[in-house]
């Protein structure tokens, strides 16, 4: 978690005079023509959405709850919050980066919504965009003293050929770090608000998928909430499925959004029902029109990181549009040390919650944090490529107490940088009192990640430098594909400081670069890429 107070994020007065959050009625881009001829495009890459765990072999997620194309709603209030970009840095007078780990991916899947709808992309986080495809990073041996491998390369810049990217990759282990079972309580949100095709009906379908995944080991609770809260389900048996999915499939919109009180009752839930070792955690699915009702956004901080402490986790679904509050939303896990998914389609909520369940479910690494130490031997200047809202100071870096993401099973945390190589020529840095020595050291960069393991209070670390054999010419197909994706995001922001970003460029990499690409995650992007270009014009 980052440290930022859940008190800037529901809509206060104060958070609009901080002017870093977007209100906004999205504008269209086209006409209403080429929308459609838009989804037909998509279309052609979508599957049957059945209720097995496989994805479509041939592209996109099944659109079956995608709203038939039509402008967006005019009284529309989504709410993303502006992170500005990361400038270039020297590395004379700032020769360390440091960041908390994110593995949200509810920034591609909203991007994809946005493009299937024809409306201007907002709340692009590009390492939400990377962190939404898998790369091939060797995973920790059995046994292994960390719970997760390091892996850099580095390769010359697609969008400025005289700079370089550097790609970090942090590889969690598969193996669950137990064998509990699951205490989860489903938190859902049923005001008027969500009575809408791509809501409430996609919620519970969506969760129906998860009860599937359970057994007779986990219990669900299932508490709604609109006007009032209810409590329709304490501490049932996982394998009691049909009454699990008679609630849900019973479930109806209406009423306003009272989301602090259902908030409390299912931590009251999830605390009543605590599983020793075992993962205990509130599944919080809405629209993000949480209003915090009678209690103040600091009191539901409090709440949320006092149960977190305790080893009650949340994790956050957001469904829908029009009123979409990705900020609040976003801030919740965060606090929560939970992870931030939105569901689009059937088929994201099986990836979510079926194929990626145990990497959403059990955490391997806890406040992972990343601080990379930059040699001025070799790099003039760098900048971090997203993590925009996820910069720490450095000095954080040690500190225990300061909150980061938490890595689950089997996840892997991918950043990369933009290097600007040094010359060899000695510069004047300007300090009257002491001189920057560069050395002789040929490394490029050295990379430290700080960790604590489940439960525990003090940190481990773990060091990994990249050598000068870090570069190549010919980069992995993943290193190809995961930076376009990268250059697609800072053309989509429109980068101040990547103005050569090109997304016909970053289509034509990613598509050379598909690998396998078992689930057609891939050639959607590149299919999502043609659309938002056929948008643009």
């Amino acid at each position: 978690m980052r440290g930022w107070s859940l008190a800037g994020t529901p809509a206060a007065l104060r958070r609009r005079a901080r002017g870093n959050v977007r209100t906004t009625t999205p504008a269209r881009l086209v006409a209403a023509a080429a929308a459609v001829a838009v989804v037909a495009v998509l279309g052609a890459c979508t599957a049957d959405g059945g209720a097995d765990a496989t994805y479509a072999q041939d592209g996109a997620y099944d659109d079956s709850y995608a709203p038939e194309v039509r402008p967006a709603p005019v009284d529309g209030q989504e709410e993303y919050d502006d992170s500005p970009e990361q400038p270039f840095q020297d590395v004379t007078t700032s020769p360390l980066s440091t960041f908390a780990s994110d593995v949200d991916t509810a920034s591609y899947s909203n991007l994809r919504r946005q493009l299937v709808q024809g409306v201007a992309p907002e709340g692009v986080r590009i390492e939400e965009m990377v962190n939404y495809f898998d790369y091939d990073y060797t995973a920790p041996e059995p046994g292994a003293a960390d719970p997760f491998t390091v892996t850099t390369q580095i390769a010359d810049s697609p969008w400025a050929p005289d700079h370089q990217l550097a790609m970090i990759g942090v590889q969690a282990t598969a193996a669950k770090p137990t064998t509990r079972g699951n205490n989860i309580v489903f938190l859902l949100d049923v005001s008027g608000s969500m009575d809408e095709p791509n809501k409430l009906p996609l919620l519970a379908d969506s969760f129906e998928l998860l009860v599937e995944r359970l057994d007779e080991d986990d219990t669900v609770s299932i508490v709604t909430y609109a006007g009032s809260e209810q409590v329709l389900a304490d501490s049932v048996p996982g394998d009691r499925r049909g009454e699990l999915v008679r609630i849900l499939r019973g479930l109806r919109a209406g009423g306003s959004t009272g989301g602090a009180s259902g908030l409390k009752t299912a931590y009251e839930l999830a605390t009543s029902n605590f599983v020793e070792g075992g993962n205990n955690r509130v599944i919080l699915a809405t629209d993000g029109d949480f209003n915090v009702g009678p209690s103040t956004p600091e009191q539901l901080t409090e709440l949320i990181e006092e149960h977190a402490r305790t080893g009650v986790y949340i994790s956050v679904l957001g469904f829908g549009m029009g009123n979409l509050k990705d900020n609040t939303m976003e801030a919740i896990a965060d606090h929560g040390n939970g992870n931030y998914a939105y569901i689009d389609t059937l088929d994201e909520a099986r990836k979510v919650l079926v194929d990626e369940f145990d990497s959403t479910m059990f955490v391997v690494a806890q406040d992972l944090k990343v601080q990379v130490e930059f040699n001025p031997a070799t790099v003039a200047e760098y900048r971090l490529l997203g993590y925009d809202n996820r910069r720490l100071e450095d000095e954080e870096f040690t500190d225990d107490t300061k909150d980061a993401g938490d890595v689950g099973a089997g996840h892997a945390v991918t950043a990369f940088y933009e290097l600007v190589p040094a010359r060899g020529d000695v510069q004047d840095d300007g300090l009257d009192y002491q001189d920057v020595d560069a050395g002789h050291s040929s490394d490029f960069l050295t990379v430290h990640v700080r960790y604590k393991d489940p439960g525990a209070a003090t940190s481990a670390e773990v060091v990994v430098p990249a050598r000068a054999g870090a570069y190549t010419s010919r980069p992995t197909s993943d290193f190809r594909f995961a930076s376009a994706v990268v250059e697609f995001g800072l053309a989509v922001t429109g980068s101040l400081h990547a103005e050569g970003a090109d997304p016909g460029r970053a289509r034509e990499r990613a598509e050379a670069a598909l690998g396998e690409d078992p689930y057609g995650l891939r050639s959607e992007f590149v299919t999502l890429v043609d659309t938002y270009q056929r948008l643009t014009g």
